[in-house]
């Protein structure tokens, strides 16, 4: 099943280049469940070994579409509210501790979910249609919004680049690797929070 999904993304990145890695990433990010993960590292396989797409441009349209995604989610959470977030579980067959996991990572770290759930592929799609269904300030969510989409889209998009030709190995260790993955990034943001902390103190 894997395997065929990457073939399918890969044609399908194959034939339309930007324009399908704007569409999968704003799709998913919108909450659809389709593979945007798959589909930024087979542009970038490309860029590397095909010289079909600039790893530059696959990052600005990536983000962008990223982006705006998660907004159309946002909005679509807050105005559909409950209701549409249970017929979505239900059409989609989302797991109800997927949902149960969204909403106590927002109780605890608020708007900083919507940054580190970029790197899980389940939190990815449901991050901005949660957050619009519990009414999360806009102004929060869309700065760490754009951060989580900047540094998700660089990291692997970066991956696919550097590793080449092993991008199969690599959409299998992300896979498997995505909560250590997030936990490595929340330790990073609390270590540099820690440090502008510090900062006016020791100056």
């Amino acid at each position: 099943m894997g395997h065929s999904i990457s073939h399918v993304v890969r044609v399908f990145v194959g034939d339309y280049g930007y324009w399908a890695v704007a569409v999968m990433l704003l799709c998913e990010n919108a909450g659809l469940p389709v593979p945007g993960e798959t589909t930024l590292l087979v542009a970038s396989f490309f860029a590397y070994s095909e010289h079909k797409l600039h790893l530059g441009w696959i990052i600005v349209v990536a983000t962008c579409a990223a982006t705006i995604g998660d907004n159309l989610g946002f909005v679509l959470g807050r105005y559909g509210g409950r209701p549409l977030l249970e017929r979505y579980q239900d059409f989609f067959r989302v797991r109800k501790s997927v949902l149960e996991r969204g909403e106590a990572l927002f109780a605890r770290y608020g708007s900083f979910t919507i940054f580190f759930a970029r790197f899980v592929f389940g939190m990815r799609v449901i991050a901005g249609p949660l957050a619009g269904v519990l009414r999360m300030r806009w102004r929060a969510f869309a700065i760490y919004n754009l951060l989580g989409a900047v540094v998700w889209v660089s990291f692997i998009a970066s991956a696919g680049y550097l590793f080449g030709h092993h991008w199969r190995l690599l959409v299998r260790t992300l896979t498997r690797f995505n909560v250590a993955i997030v936990i490595v990034t929340v330790a990073v943001v609390l270590y540099l929070w820690w440090r502008q902390r510090r900062s006016p103190a020791g100056s």
